[in-house]
């Protein structure tokens, strides 16, 4: 049961972070200007919210690094989930809402080179939005339901370093043992110097001693 939790909240957190990714990019409002051409100007998701795409990215980083962290991290990681959840549903709910200027006003000033809320709202006729917004704006509800679940159960998920220190502790055993093996042939080459050193002394000839 925990290791289903534990999957639910990872598998979560990263699609919530990679759908956050993919809107950033996606056109979120269709702004037409009251030129008399009835300009089409397309907002991305990235503009509409500016930590849109950051935050996302940061989505993804939690979601990786949640399925090997220890439980300090975990609850840390939660919570920063919940949090995180919380701020791009608060600026995302705006847009799904009622389209306000300031989501759009930035793309227009980039188009038209008028700055000013003010001024940009004169500029526009009318202005539709995609199912982009909503389609997020759901996603930050997974990843605050994500960030809740993890706060609960992440003190008996099973822990993930223990596979890893059995292997650590093993490699190191036989990388011990061959080490002493790899010593002895050093070790007996250096008892025949020292006999060779003996015979000279004795006006011998280490070399006629046989070899062991």
């Amino acid at each position: 049961m925990m290791r289903r939790a534990r999957l639910i909240a990872v598998v979560a957190t990263l699609a919530a972070g990679a759908l956050g990714v993919i809107s950033s990019t996606q056109t979120w409002l269709t702004v037409i200007l009251a030129d008399g051409a009835a300009t089409v100007i397309a907002v991305p998701g990235a503009s509409a919210v500016a930590v849109l795409a950051p935050l996302s990215l940061a989505v993804l980083a939690l979601g990786g690094a949640l399925s090997i962290v220890g439980r300090v991290l975990r609850y840390v990681f939660g919570g920063l989930s919940v949090l995180i959840a919380g701020i791009l549903a608060w600026l995302t709910a705006p847009v799904v809402i009622e389209a306000p200027t300031s989501a759009y006003a930035a793309a227009v000033t980039e188009s038209t080179g008028i700055a000013g809320e003010s001024a940009v709202t004169l500029l526009v006729a009318g202005v539709t939005t995609t199912p982009w917004p909503a389609i997020t704006l759901v996603a930050w509800g997974v990843l605050f339901a994500a960030g809740v679940l993890t706060l609960i159960t992440a003190r008996r998920w099973r822990g993930s370093d223990r596979r890893y220190r059995t292997t650590a502790t093993v490699d190191a055993g036989a990388a011990g043992a061959g080490a002493a093996e790899g010593g002895r042939p050093h070790d007996a080459a250096k008892d025949r110097a020292i006999d060779s050193w003996d015979d000279l002394s004795r006006g011998e000839d280490p070399t006629a001693r046989p070899l062991d």
